[in-house]
């Protein structure tokens, strides 16, 4: 029986076809249009109840079914009305019968006023309805696609729920396309029965008066009746295939069936209901008309919409009071349902959970975060995260937003591990215009400062956008300060976010190529731990970890010589030069400060060694006048256009660094041995003692 239920759609299809080939006698011929009627009326029914159009995605399958099923009945009742003297079975008869009712001439033309309905209005409509429809849903798949991608970067879904999602979007794209190309069939069959029904009378005529020796008037009786009969039975099933269609593809913002849409829009209208009723007591005095009939419509109207309104109106309250009574029972109950969901251990965890990078933000700011809003925040965060991942090597945590009643409304925090790193704040109507070193001329705005890189900036109105541009000012977007400021953030405090977690994906990842190094190293001679403090130390110094392998095969090298952090970092350093170099290079030139002989003699003759490894023991003097001369000469990085870089020796770049980066945390130490051999070196600075 299952086998049997598998194969009736292809055995139905077989016979379609076969319907084309083979006579069908009068009684079958019966039986195959009930059929006909019988299907297309289940399809019409069912996209009538449906909610989303991918709950009848054959559709369009069944479209070309039941249009091949149509043509083969018609070459079928053709056949029989050109062979048997206009006989083709009691439906076609009774259907002609009743249309014409012994008037040939008004037959014809209600039957002709049918096929034009269904051609011109139903069809035509349709067809343009599926092309415009699937051109749109081609044209939004990006976007959902992106929107998929941004719920899930920030946590809103699961990979699961986001594979399901695209599955949706792909099957929406297909369905919508497949409904295009399907209501051609529509349109097609419409046109054949017009050809079909002017062959059989024509045709059937000159058989009935050449051959059969008919009266004129018999055959004008006879083949008329065929005709309107089958073309009755061949387009009423056409016309509910092809309505079906225009309920299918119009089906886009529906929350329910139509008859669920229908009756809760309409009933949820009252005012106009009555409003509809006083129109017509108006007509009613207009002269000649129906007053009765009015009256009865007026009355039913006024008294339905009055009705309704009453019954809205008690809903609402019956809401509001079901409402405030939930309300007192969350009241009453929420302190105990608290205290007993806490006395379980387990949920208490939940409390003390840290997100890795927070954001929050006033109300004001909600439209550029939003994506109901138009806001494009997320998406700009999903584009940064890939292109730092292919930069550093380090796929960054979800970012959490989340507004914050506590903000002013245009003001902003970004935290990290819960806790608040930076903050900036927004006008959300104005564009930040960056002062240029020397302008050309002055622009009206709202002094501030730029959050990122604290260049002193102006909020200006939009108007004043293209005069700032010419007066030399950098002019950025609110979205663009933020998302910046964001980015910026994160890529100080990645450091932070790299843990042990992180470290064994990336040790996963190397060995889909390089399983043999990874086993090698990890846990046998080195533990994850000190793979993690070492990966920190360089991403905490901007150094991109994403060579893995030449990280891990440095690491290899330099166990047998030492095992301090700090110098396998440094070794690991000089196997990353090329890397190091093309950060800093400018067309084959770096320009860096250095640091005079004399100093760092002095450096070196100051290490000292404690419980915590090796330290710095210089003097008040010095740290204040290294620090005061590292200031004056970073300013001529503003106009090379480069990151401030120091050069120094080996054995002094680790320790000079750390006695900076708390002063200057965006100035970069590098080592001789970490610049590539074919730079030509520029010293824009020396530091002395």
């Amino acid at each position: 029986m299952k086998n049997l239920l598998k194969n009736s759609v292809v055995v139905f299809v077989i016979i379609i076809v076969l319907l084309l080939i083979i006579p069908l006698p009068p009684f079958f011929m019966d039986v195959m249009i009930i059929i006909n009627i019988t299907l297309s009326m289940i399809i019409l029914l069912i996209s009538m109840n449906i909610r989303e159009p991918l709950e009848f995605s054959i559709f369009p399958s069944l479209l070309l079914i039941t249009t091949l099923l149509r043509l083969g009945l018609n070459v079928s009742s053709t056949r029989n009305i050109l062979s048997h003297q206009g006989a083709s079975g009691q439906v076609i008869k009774a259907f002609g019968d009743f249309v014409l009712q012994g008037n040939i001439v008004v037959g014809f033309i209600i039957f002709i006023i049918i096929v034009l309905m269904n051609f011109l209005v139903i069809t035509k409509g349709t067809e343009r309805v599926s092309e415009v429809a699937a051109r749109f849903t081609l044209d939004a798949m990006p976007g959902k696609q992106m929107a998929i991608d941004a719920d899930l970067s920030s946590g809103l879904i699961n990979e699961q729920e986001a594979k399901t999602r695209r599955y949706k979007i792909q099957k929406e794209a297909d369905f919508y396309g497949a409904m295009d190309g399907a209501t051609k069939f529509v349109k097609g069959d419409a046109i054949m029965s017009l050809i079909i029904a002017a062959v059989n009378f024509i045709g059937g005529a000159v058989i009935g008066m050449v051959q059969a020796t008919m009266p004129f008037s018999e055959v004008m009786t006879v083949y008329s009746i065929a005709t309107v009969g089958d073309g009755l039975v061949s387009q009423i099933p056409s016309l509910l295939i092809a309505t079906a269609t225009g309920m299918i593809v119009t089906r886009a913002v529906s929350e329910g069936s139509l008859n669920e849409d229908v009756s809760a829009q309409f009933l949820a209208q009252p005012k106009a209901i009555m409003l509809t009723g006083a129109v017509m007591v108006v007509l009613m005095l207009v002269p000649g008309m129906p007053k009765i009939q009015l009256a009865v419509m007026a009355v039913v109207l006024v008294a339905s919409g009055f009705h309704l309104e009453r019954k809205v109106k008690q809903s609402a309250v019956r809401e509001e009071m079901l409402e405030a009574a939930h309300a007192v029972e969350e009241a009453s109950q929420a302190p105990s349902d608290e205290e007993s969901y806490y006395r379980d251990v387990n949920n208490v965890y939940s409390l003390i959970n840290v997100e890795p990078i927070e954001m929050e933000f006033g109300y004001s700011l909600i439209p550029l975060i939003d994506e109901s809003s138009g806001g494009k925040m997320i998406n700009r965060i999903v584009i940064f995260r890939r292109q730092y991942a292919q930069d550093m090597g380090f796929v960054i945590p979800s970012v959490r937003l989340r507004d914050s009643s506590s903000l002013n409304t245009n003001q902003y925090v970004i935290k990290i591990r819960g806790e608040e790193v930076t903050k900036g704040e927004i006008l959300v109507d104005y564009y930040l215009a960056l002062e240029p070193p020397t302008l050309s001329g002055e622009v009206d705005g709202i002094e501030t400062v730029e959050p990122a890189y604290g260049i002193p900036s102006k909020w200006i109105r939009p108007e004043n956008k293209e005069m700032a541009e010419i007066y030399g000012y950098t002019v950025i977007d609110p979205l663009s300060v933020m998302l910046t400021h964001l980015s910026e953030t994160i890529k100080q405090h990645a450091y932070e976010m790299l843990g042990r977690q992180e470290v064994m994906q990336l040790l996963e990842n190397v060995k889909k190529h390089s399983a043999e190094l990874v086993d090698e190293l990890i846990p046998s001679q080195f533990t994850y731990g000190n793979l993690q403090k070492i990966l920190n130390n360089l991403l905490k110094e901007g150094v991109p970890i994403k060579d893995m392998e030449t990280i891990l095969d440095t690491i290899v090298d330099s166990i047998p010589v030492t095992r301090d952090i700090d110098v396998i970092t440094e070794n690991i350093r000089i196997a990353l030069k090329r890397t190091i170099t093309r950060m800093f290079c400018d067309g084959g030139q770096m320009k860096v400060l250095t640091l005079d002989a004399d100093l760092e003699k002095n450096i070196i003759s100051s290490m000292a060694k404690g419980e915590q490894g090796v330290y710095l023991a210089l003097s008040p003097d010095v740290m204040q006048s290294v620090i005061g001369q590292m200031g004056e000469h970073i300013k001529k990085f503003s106009d090379l256009n480069q990151k401030p870089v120091v050069l120094t020796s080996q054995v002094v770049r680790l320790y000079f660094y750390r006695l900076i980066e708390q002063f200057y945390p965006n100035v970069y130490v590098l080592s001789f041995n970490e610049i590539a051999n074919n730079i030509q070196i520029q010293a824009v600075g020396n530091i002395t003692v």
